[in-house]
């Protein structure tokens, strides 16, 4: 086997790349799913808490919002150091901390914010799980139970399939731990889990589709002189991370905001070259979302939907996947496009996205 050095990626490959990786996940789920939910249940609880940094927040934005609807506990994804530093995400008024679960997540396991965060719960005597691909790092050295991130080698710096085998396995858990808990019924835990395995079985459909739609957008996204993303409810942390990860590999003006929050006052700043891409998930706001898409289209024609489920008025802009998932499966495809715009994106004006610009490492251990 060629040592990591000798393995040549790009970001576009691992993008490429992910099919193959999840299938192997799903086969393999019960390494990470049994031991979550057992470490779930030794006691009763109160709050979920997921801690990570840069993708992994995006991760734990998706994980809080899939626990509170789902397992129907409540979750929280504060930012590590506001959890450390500041109380964020903490309730003063639980007095039994075996209560209060503290997830960490970090695909590298060496993240300083979230591994002292974990560090600052276990302190507390909160239950502490770290999901990392490497179980032999530092955070695996902190937390009571390791799960392993089944991501296979992503050696680029921007991750994406880091991303989706993460959003997985949230997926995966809540399902798992929603049934084991008694929040929903064996019959649709085991349907909701399935259909992951479904989907895995035909990403490449996903990814397909969704270069597909760069390619025909080509143009007019390369060409924006900003890039607005949109999302709400279980869409809000794929906003999150096409946000970063356009920032990252494609390096233009870029702004995340919730759907609704847009018009009370970013749009006064609407301009002619925006691009204008929206989460459409299928929930409460979604007709809502439709009409904001029209309005501004009037004002800047470059507004693209991603989304499973169809609508009237969608055009070649727009990302309809063929794919019709349930409202919390559907956030495995709506990262894809944000990852091709930013790498693909990236190649096609000549950004090496292998390349860090600004090599400041402050944010993992160095050792």
């Amino acid at each position: 086997m060629a040592e990591a050095a000798e393995i040549q990626q790009t970001v576009l490959g691992n993008v490429r790349d992910q099919q193959e990786m999840l299938v192997d996940a799903f086969a393999a789920r019960d390494e990470f799913v049994a031991p979550f939910v057992k470490a779930f249940q030794a006691a009763p609880v109160s709050r979920v808490v997921f801690l990570g940094s840069g993708t992994s927040f995006n991760v734990s934005v998706l994980a809080a919002s899939l626990f509170s609807r789902v397992v129907k506990v409540e979750g929280v994804a504060p930012y590590p150091t506001e959890f450390t530093h500041h109380g964020a995400g903490l309730d003063p008024a639980h007095t039994d901390p075996s209560s209060i679960v503290v997830v960490g997540v970090s695909q590298s396991g060496t993240s300083i914010s979230t591994c002292e965060a974990l560090r600052y719960a276990k302190q507390r005597g909160y239950r502490t799980l770290a999901l990392t691909g490497d179980t032999k790092s530092r955070i695996s050295t902190i937390a009571d139970t390791v799960l392993p991130l089944l991501v296979g080698l992503e050696l680029t710096g921007p991750e994406t399939k880091g991303y989706t085998a993460s959003i997985f396995s949230v997926y995966l858990w809540a399902f798992a731990t929603a049934r084991a808990v008694g929040a929903i019924g064996a019959a649709e835990a085991e349907a909701a889990i399935a259909e992951a395995g479904d989907l895995a079985a035909q990403f490449d459909t996903v990814l397909k589709e969704a270069e597909e739609w760069y390619d025909r957008n080509r143009g007019g996204l390369l060409h924006s002189s900003r890039i607005n993303i949109l999302g709400y409810g279980i869409g809000y942390g794929t906003m999150l991370e096409g946000v970063l990860k356009v920032a990252e590999m494609l390096r233009v003006p870029t702004i995340g905001n919730l759907l609704e929050e847009h018009v009370h006052g970013p749009t006064m700043a609407l301009k002619f070259d925006h691009a204008t891409l929206i989460i459409g998930s299928d929930e409460a706001e979604f007709e809502r979302m439709v009409n904001i898409r029209d309005a501004i289209s009037e004002h800047a024609p470059g507004v693209h939907v991603i989304s499973c489920r169809d609508f009237d008025g969608a055009d070649e802009r727009d990302l309809v996947f063929s794919a019709k998932v349930s409202t919390y499966l559907a956030p495995l495809l709506y990262a894809v496009p944000f990852h091709f715009l930013a790498a693909k994106g990236g190649k096609d004006v000549y950004i090496d996205t292998n390349v860090n610009p600004v090599p400041i490492r402050f944010g993992h251990y160095q050792d």
